[in-house]
Formats: C-alpha cells, structure tokens, sequence
C-alpha cells in the first residue's frame, strides 16, 4: 500500500468530557429559530467527527462500524478496547442498538405504527426549555440545595436523600445498585425473567421525573422499557454518561412515543463522544503492537544501546585507534534511536519487523473459538448486564502472569492493510530520525582530536 506522508502524526489522544449539562446543543437549535426547528428527520444524519487527523479513510468510524475492516481494527476489536481499557462500551452498545431499531421502526409495517408519532424539535426545544425553566425556578426558592444537589448528582447521598423523601422505592434503606459482575448478572437475570420488571422500572424513572405513565400500546413499548431500565434510569447496569436534564428530556420524549427521534437528545451526543473521543483513542491504541511490558523493556533497551554508542564512541575516541572507526558507534545510534522513538509511539521494532503485535490479555487465555463468541455475544448483546471485568478469570491469571512471560507474549499477525501502512510510516519516520541523530552524535566524536591514551 505504500506509505503514508512523512509528515504523519498518529491521533492525538483525547480526553473524556464531561456531560453536557446545561443542553447547549438543543439551547442552540431554541435560538436557531422555528424554520429549523420543524425538520426532525435532519437530526438523526450521522454526527461527523472532527478529530480525523491521523486516521485514513480505511479506517474511519463508520468502515468499522460496518464491517469493513480487518483484525485488530474490527467491531470487536473496538468493543473490547471499549470495555477493557476505555469502559465506555455503553455508548457502543447503545448506538448499535439504536441504529438497529431506527431501520426496524422505519420497515415496521404495523397498523399501530401511527400510535407512535414524531418527537418534532420543536416539540424537543419546548421539553428542554420548560426543564430548565424548572430548573432555574428550583435555584432561585433554595440555591445552597440546588448547588449541593449538583454537587452530589449521582452519588450515595443523593440516592440515599431521595431514599429519604420517598423518590426512590426501596424497602431496605441500606440497599444500594449491584456493584459487582455477580450482582450486576443476577439482577439482570432476575430482570429478564420476569418481563413486568422492565416496565416497574420504567414506571419509577417517568415517576421520578415527574411524568405520568405512557399508553403501553404503542409499539415496541415494551423494547423502550428495557432501554429506559438499561441504559437511561439512575442506577442502570449500563447507565449512559448523560445530565439529570438531559434524563429528564429524554424521559419526556419517551413518554409521548417510541419513534425513534424521542432519542435525538442522547443519541447525538452518544455518537459525537463515539466519534470524536472513542474513535481516535482507538486508533491511537491500536498502532501500539506490544503490551505496556513490552513496550517499556524497549525504551529501556533504546536508553541501553543509545548509552552503549556514547561508551563505544568515547573508547574509540579516547584509543590510538584511526578516527574513521569511531564512525561504528553511529550503527548503535540508529538501533538506539530508532528503537526509542517507536517505543515511545508505543511500537516494538521487532514486533513490527515481522508485522505482528501480542496478544490482548482479555483475549490470551481463551482456549478455543467458542470463547471467543461468548465472549462477542455478551458484549453485544443490547440488553445484557454491566460491562465491569473486574472478577473475570483473565483478570488474576495475567496479574500473577511474570515480567519476562509478558514481554514474550503470545504474537499475532496484523491483518488490517491500513494499520500495518501507519505502522510502517511510523517505522520510516523513526528511522530517519535516528540517522539524523546519529549523524549528530556521529560528527561530534569524529570532530574531537584523539585522547591516545591506550
């Protein structure tokens, strides 16, 4: 495939935001004025990203989402990172499903369909403006409790608080949401089994925020339910990262219907943080081919063979030796040099010279294929329980794992075209840079006049 230009930079890395609480996208869409806001269908188009420097179009967001892409670059492979490292996948997990049920709604041919009518964005900027109407109402009776109740948002105390007041049906006031994988599956198991469960949960998150049950006939009601009880209410097994009034918005459009843009609200910003931060940060990591062992013994090896040159140069310098051999260090130069900028990239030399990468801990001690497939089908299952790890049996067998079995870890090939290109750009790139300084390094011990001390 050639390479890329010599001026590439891998993605940068981008940090998680925090949720857009004060609603600024639909604040923008109120000033906007009422053209706009009656063309509903223009929200559900896909966000753009716009952090794509560094990522070819082979390996854009929607080429992995659809499946165009190779190992370790694969739908997959981006849920894993999204579990594993980023613990995130609910945004994942959430888009799919949503994009899935936008084409089941749009092809439902059902005569009930007409029970279930736009959530227009007109209809949107009234819900967000009555909210924050409410809102600032609330702060301007009582603002030291508005202040501390945005203080403790999501914590124990506004759990127990609401406990208190009866906002939260609880029998045991010492109780608290699942926490563990353990507990997590049982209650989502407990949930699955009893299909009335859902729609009570669904029941106290509208109650909560002040909204009156929905008709149940509408279609795919009862699918809006298990969506509410698993990604949306306080306390969900996959709760998206997502503002009380952004809830609150959301709750109310799924209230009127069960189109599918009463999820405009979130699932803009679902797919924008999938884009923009998600997207490139799996890029990024996926260029790395070795693990944080790896990676570490070669920057120290880089510092090694970069300190062995400086010895060598200065022996030969300090020799009876002819000036010209002090030009060998140069070789150690580059090895050195070349070897740390890579690691610093977070790339193995030797790893890449035979286009291989190790193995992800999370997948090395699967025995067969069908671990594999568990393992995909758990995470993509749209209703499955949380996403935590911590207690699975990979976890402790890779801790006790010894530093030297780390390093040497089990490789695999790397399939995607597109990452082994930007791998070896990156290759090229370090490699020029050490011949530079080596040369450097080089030309300075050859200007030195001769020690002949020995």
């Amino acid at each position: 495939m050639g390479l890329l230009p010599l001026n590439y930079r891998r993605p940068s890395y981008v940090k998680k935001g925090r949720p857009n609480d004060d609603l600024s996208k639909s604040q923008t869409s109120i000033n906007s004025g009422s053209d706009n806001a009656d063309k509903p269908a223009r929200s559900l188009k896909p966000v753009r990203s716009a952090n794509t420097l560094g990522i070819p179009p082979a390996l854009s967001f929607d080429k992995i989402i659809d499946g165009g892409t190779c190992p370790p670059c694969t739908t997959r492979d981006f849920m894993n990172y999204l579990i594993y490292v980023e613990r995130s996948a609910e945004n994942l997990q959430f888009f799919l499903w949503h994009r899935e049920y936008v084409k089941r709604f749009e092809q439902a041919d059902t005569p009930d369909i007409a029970l279930a009518p736009e959530w227009t964005q007109t209809m949107e900027d009234e819900a967000v403006m009555r909210i924050q109407k409410d809102h600032a109402e609330n702060l301007r009776r009582d603002p030291k409790s508005s202040i501390a109740a945005e203080m403790f948002q999501g914590t124990d105390f506004e759990k127990n608080s609401q406990i208190r007041k009866g906002s939260v049906s609880d029998s045991n006031p010492f109780s608290t949401p699942p926490e563990t994988p353990g507990e997590r599956e049982d209650y989502s198991d407990y949930v699955a089994s009893n299909a009335t469960s859902y729609r009570i949960q669904a029941n106290e998150a509208f109650s909560s925020a002040g909204l009156k049950a929905p008709f149940t006939i509408q279609p795919f009601r009862r699918e809006i339910e298990r969506v509410i009880a698993t990604y949306i209410m306080d306390g969900a097994p996959r709760q998206l990262n997502i503002s009380d009034r952004e809830q609150k918005a959301v709750l109310q459009a799924l209230a009127y219907t069960t189109h599918p843009t009463a999820f405009r609200i979130i699932s803009k910003q679902v797919e924008s943080e999938l884009r923009r931060q998600a997207h490139p940060n799996f890029i990024r990591w996926s260029i790395c081919n070795g693990n944080s062992a790896r990676v570490f013994f070669a920057r120290v090896l880089g510092v090694g063979l970069i300190i062995g040159g400086l010895v060598l140069a200065q022996v030969l310098t300090l020799s009876r030796a002819a000036r010209g051999y002090r030009a060998l260090a140069a070789i150690v130069f580059v090895l050195g040099i070349a070897t740390l900028i890579a690691a610093y990239k977070g790339m193995c030399v030797v790893l890449h010279g035979m286009h291989h990468r190790h193995v992800r801990p999370w997948e090395l001690f699967m025995t067969d294929e069908e671990d594999v497939d568990d393992t995909g089908k758990r995470s993509f299952d749209s209703f499955g329980s949380s996403n935590s790890y911590e207690e699975e049996p990979w976890v402790v067998r890779y801790k006790k794992r010894n530093i030297i079995r780390k390093i040497f870890d089990r490789e695999v090939w790397i399939q995607e075209p597109a990452l082994r290109q930007i791998q070896d750009t990156i290759f090229v790139q370090s490699m020029l840079c050490a011949v530079v300084g080596a040369a450097i390094l080089t030309g300075v011990f050859l200007a030195v006049p001769g020690g002949d001390l020995f």
